[in-house]
Parts: C-alpha cells; structure tokens; sequence
C-alpha cells in the first residue's frame, strides 16, 4: 500500500507530465510557425549587414589599441575576483554590500531574491558589470566615425539586454517560483499567448501589451462627442460639439500623425487634450487619417497635404464661413502641417492659416536620434525595397521598431510576463492606442525617411517641392507655438529646437518635461512634469535652456495664454457656438467615425472588418 507522499509524488508527477507535452506541442507548432517566417527580407538582410559591419568596424577599432583591451580584461578578472571573494562571505551569512546595483530606472531586478539570494545576487552582478564593461568600451573607442559609434552602441545594447538572466527561465527567481507554483502551468498558457502575438506580427515580435478586451474606440477611448463632417480616400474629419454658449471666432484644425491614431488626444476625458480645447472655446475640428492598405500605395505626401490639412480647410470654410484657421500639430503631422503651411505661403494663400502650433515635430532632423540607426542608405534602399513589393510599410513593423528604442520597457518587461510567467497583460489606454497602429504608404513613407530623415531637405530652401511649388520655411510668416519634450526619444528636442530657428514671423519656443506622449498629453489639473520658456532664441540649443525659466505644470494653459494674447484665438471677437450639422456640411456619421477603426488585420484582410 502507498503511502500519502508516493500518491502525491506520483499525481504531481503525472500533472508534470501532462504539462511538458501540452509545452511540446505548443513548441513544435511555434517552431513551425517560425519557419514559415524565415524567407529573406530585403528590409532585414539590410540591418543584419549593416550590424555585422558595425562589429566589425568595432572590433578592428579594438586592435588597433590593444591597451584598451586589455585595461577592460584586467577590470572584469578583478571584478570577478571580488564577486568570487563576496560569494565566500554569503556562506557564511555575511552578504556585505554589493559591489554593482541596478540603476535607478532598471525594474527588471525589483524582486528580494535579486538583492537576498547568493545565487541570483551573483548572476545579476555578473550581468551588470559586464554590461557596464561593454557600455564603457563601446565609448572609449577611437577612430569610428560618430554614427557608426553611435550604431554600434544601439546594437550592442541590445544583445546585452536581450541576454539579461531575468529574460531567462532558470535566471529569473520570480519566474522560477511561478513555475514551482503552477507545475509549469505559466509555461503552457507563455507558449499560447507567444504563438497568437506572433500570428500578430509582421517583422520582429509585436508582444500584446495591454487586454485589448477591455478597451473600445467611441465607448470609453476617443469618446469626445462630435460628428463626422467631410471625408475623402484619406481623412475623415471630425467637427466637435461644443461646451460653451460662445466660441472663438477663428476655429481651430487639429493634424495629428498617421502612424497610430489621432486617439492619442482624446484617450479619456480626463486627459483629453481634444475636450480641453473644446472646453476652452474653441470650435475644434480634427483629422482622423485612413488606416492604409495596398491600394493606397501610389499615395504622395503632397496627397497628405492635398487631400489632409488643405482639403480640411476648405470644408472648415464651408462649416464655418471662415477662411482661416487655427493649426495644431502633433509629430509627423507636425512636419506635414510645416510643409503646409510654407507650400501656402509660396501660392499667396499663407493668410489661411492664423496661426500653427508645433508638438515634439521634427522640421529639422540633423539629430533622429537612435531611429536614426536604422534609416542608414542601405537599411532604406530594404524599406524600399519591401515597401515597393507590399505597397505599403506594415505599421506592425513600425511598432516593433519603436519598442526596440525602450526595449527593456517596451519589449523584455512583456515578454517575461506573457510568456514566462503566463500573465495576461494589464488593462492601460495609453498601450492599447500604441498596439493599434497603422499602415504607412508606399508613395509617401519612403519619400518621408528619404527626404527628411536621410538628407534632411525639409530645412533647405527649395529642398522640398510640392505639386510643383517649392516650398521654404524661412518664408513663413505665420506666427507659430513650438512645444518639445525634454525627455523625448522620437523627436529628440536639441533637433526639434532648430525648426524654431526657421520661420521669419514670431516664433515661441516651450519644453516640456517627460518624453514625446506623457510631456505632451499633460493636463493641468495633474501638476506634472512643468516646462520651460525663454523669449530669446539663441542660435544654439542648450544656450536656450541655460536662459530659461521653469514653471511648474502643464504648457497647456501658457499656450492658451499664447493663443489669447496674440489675437489669434480672440476673447473680444466671440460668436455663438458652432454646432456641427450647422453649416453647409452634412452630418455623415457620429465621432469618432470608421476610418479610426479600421485595423491593420481588418484592412490586410488578416480579420474580418467590424460591424455596428
């Protein structure tokens, strides 16, 4: 007769069992599925080659100063010394001090067993010092040209992160413990979750970052209400209801990106930049851009402009009676409403615009940053390439490579949770809108990251031409609102800062705290983060800052100051409010209407579209 131990060995044994084919056979499938991923990319094969040249030209570097080498090799046996020497003491119970800790933003160490464990104290050390040993050595090469440093230490970090122990089943205390708990449960439902992400994806892996369950455009995500007024193959554009009794004479056009969704602005109504405005008095208008698929590939970014801001003015003009408006940008629908606006002025119709507001834009791309890595001559001419077969860049492709700029945030932190520790993902607005991105055409991305980001025209009198028309940003006279982000990693502000420097009408320069999201979308009744201001406009960035005063909060109200004191947004010329449906447009469909909905698997016919 057994005893009650051997039964419940032998049932755990079973579960154990169980669970190891169910993994089984979730690995043979994801390997199968991973195969049928394998055939050559132009766009991939780019960066690849462009990696392996990196190290290359590192590694060379490296001989040429064997002393570097060897002062990096002496510290890591010294270090490896001292780790050996502190792992004696834990025997005896005397942990010590460590000789390495995280740094302060690094949450991938937060569980106890990192700082009270032998075992994993040491791992984590290791990892750290080396780390910081490749960090360190990358930045004391000499002879590489700067972008080719720059390369090489984006690359290296990410092959460092990527083998951080917590990514690791056996290296990860947190991880180890669920699957003692769960028999290797979290493993199994990991495999699952890793499969459907991938069947999500088009390059890389896109890891489901938030229960897109919990979330639905127009019932608690983009709710601000309003109608649709106008459309085109391009844009929708959304007319808001008004709060108040009398609005701003002038109305005012928002021109958000098209990579994501314009819902960025008017996620709750808490944070809504959209609700504000209209709370302010203004009469708000809005585009909301298709999500793009094949058939819009020959789509130019003269037909963005044509067919966005332009064709918006003129149903605004039809909704309204009046000729000109009041722009607000945001991102790349910042660099388009520049475009705009000195394409205007070269046709004798800059008067349209009354005034134009800037947000974390990119006019000036001398400095993009780390997505300047990948955007190198022969990484592009692979975009190209792809862009040319599929008519359109993937924007699931683009997500994944804006995630690889935060990787431990926006990539490692998921895919342990998702796939090692089986958790399904927590509900977050802000990571919904980023995992709901869009398709970028053919005709216009490529022209975009060739013309901007590579030569860097848009700064260049003539550089740029549109329909026909030369366009110049030292012409532009409109006045203009300039706000960056201090902490921005997409729209780097040391670049942002040099549009400024461009147009001959009054010009006013903010930078906000935080990053290019959290630094934008910043209401005032949170008292966040504050910005600075400087009326001057020195020739140099960081000349600027030195001359600037902080304010506490957010720049919302100061831009609305802006808007007041320079008559652009006029208290003394009030008119009753706007309602949409009012003028000469027709109301087509309520806010936020079907363009926003659209999905890439909806429109790459992946997933049957949604109905209401």
């Amino acid at each position: 007769m057994q005893s009650g131990d051997a039964v419940s060995s032998q049932v755990e044994l079973e579960e154990w069992n169980e669970q190891l084919q169910e993994m089984g056979q979730h690995y043979q499938a994801l390997l199968q599925d991973l195969l049928e991923r394998m055939a050559p990319d132009a766009a991939a094969d780019s960066i690849q080659a462009d990696m392996r040249e990196a190290f290359q030209a590192g590694a060379e570097s490296l001989m040429r100063n064997p002393q570097l080498l060897w002062q990096t090799q002496a510290r890591l046996v010294q270090d490896q010394y001292q780790l050996w020497q502190q792992g004696l003491q834990a025997l005896t119970g005397n942990l010590g001090e460590p000789l390495v800790s995280p740094l302060k933003g690094d949450r991938r160490f937060k569980d106890e067993a990192w700082q009270q464990e032998p075992y994993y104290r040491a791992i984590m050390q290791q990892y750290l010092l080396f780390s910081g040993a490749v960090e360190e050595l990358i930045e004391q090469l000499d002879g590489l040209p700067e972008r080719q440093k720059r390369n090489l230490a984006f690359y290296a970090r990410q092959l460092v992160n990527a083998m951080a122990p917590t990514n690791f089943l056996t290296t990860n205390p947190e991880v180890m413990r669920r699957t003692l708990e769960t028999k290797g449960q979290n493993l199994v439902e990991g495999l699952a979750q890793l499969r459907r992400d991938l069947a999500n994806s088009a390059d890389g892996l896109n890891v489901a970052m938030t229960d897109r369950e919990a979330f639905e455009i127009g019932r608690n995500i983009a709710v601000t209400p309003g109608y649709v007024v106008y459309e085109n193959e391009l844009i929708q554009l959304i007319q808001y209801t008004p709060t108040t009794d009398t609005v701003y004479k002038t109305p005012l056009l928002i021109v958000p990106p098209w990579i994501n969704k314009y819902y960025i602005l008017d996620l709750r109504q808490d944070n809504s930049f959209v609700k504000w405005l209209v709370d302010q008095g203004h009469t708000v208008f809005l585009i909301s851009w298709r999500n793009p698929g094949p058939e819009q590939r020959d789509l130019t970014w003269a037909d963005y402009m044509q067919m966005g801001p332009i064709a918006s003015m003129e149903a605004i003009e039809q909704a309204c009676g009046e000729k000109s408006v009041n722009l607000v940008s945001y991102c790349i629908g910042g660099t388009l409403a520049a475009s705009t606006v000195a394409y205007l002025t070269s046709t004798r119709r800059g008067r349209k615009v009354k005034s134009v507001t800037y947000m974390a834009t990119l006019q000036d791309f001398r400095d993009p940053g780390e997505l300047g890595v990948l955007l190198s001559e022969p990484i592009l001419q692979g975009i190209e390439a792809r862009m040319e077969q599929d008519g359109y860049l993937d924007g699931r492709s683009m997500a994944y490579t804006f995630n690889l700029l935060r990787e431990n945030d926006l990539f490692w932190s998921f895919y342990v949770n998702n796939y090692l520790k089986g958790e399904n993902p927590a509900a977050f607005d802000l990571l919904y809108w980023n995992t709901d991105g869009t398709n970028l055409p053919a005709g216009t991305h490529g022209w975009y990251l060739r013309h901007m980001y590579l030569e860097n025209r848009l700064v260049e009198p003539g550089g740029i031409e549109l329909d026909g028309v030369k366009i110049d940003l030292r012409k532009i006279s409109t006045p203009s609102y300039f706000v960056s982000t201090r902490e921005d990693h997409i729209a780097k502000w040391n670049s942002t800062y040099y549009g400024a420097l461009l147009p001959k009408g009054p010009v006013t320069f903010v930078l906000g705290g935080s990053g290019h999201i959290a630094g934008i979308v910043n209401p005032p009744q949170r008292n966040k983060y504050g910005y600075w201001t400087n009326e001057a406009l020195p020739d140099d960035h960081d000349a600027w800052l030195e001359g600037a005063e902080f304010h506490e909060g957010s720049w919302w109200p100061h831009w609305q100051q802006w808007m007041s004191e320079g008559g652009y947004a006029d208290s003394d010329k009030r008119v009753p409010a706007r309602q949409p449906g009012e003028g000469e447009l027709k109301l087509l469909e309520e806010a936020p209407g079907r363009y926003v909905r659209m999905t890439i698997p909806e429109v790459l016919g992946e997933a049957p579209a949604e109905t209401d």
